[in-house]
């Protein structure tokens, strides 16, 4: 069974954790400043890849800020690519504070 669950760290990034039958896969890291989730990091297990794990990630973010009322700085490439693309989906979350384009 795929899990996600949240780690939050005071000193250090937090990450939500993805598991799978008790083995973590895969880890998307963020920090909370203010009303601002930045997002670092999404990485994947390269014998898991493939399978959706970096969109279950992704979703339980997105859920996690929504629910927060939060906005999402996507430092993350992968992150950044999933809300160039989907505009439409992630627009009213995305601060695009540090954009260049």
């Amino acid at each position: 069974m795929v899990e996600v669950k949240l780690n939050i760290q005071k000193e250090e990034p937090s990450a939500f954790e993805l598991y799978d039958e008790g083995e973590k896969y895969g880890e998307m890291v963020f920090d909370i400043q203010g009303e601002n989730l930045t997002v670092y990091h999404t990485e994947i297990d390269p014998e898991k890849e493939g399978k959706g794990y970096a969109k279950l990630l992704l979703d339980a973010m997105l859920n996690y800020v929504r629910v927060n009322h939060l906005k999402v700085i996507p430092l993350c490439p992968y992150v950044h690519l999933q809300f160039k693309r989907h505009e439409d989906l992630y627009g009213d979350i995305w601060n695009k504070v540090h954009e260049n384009d």
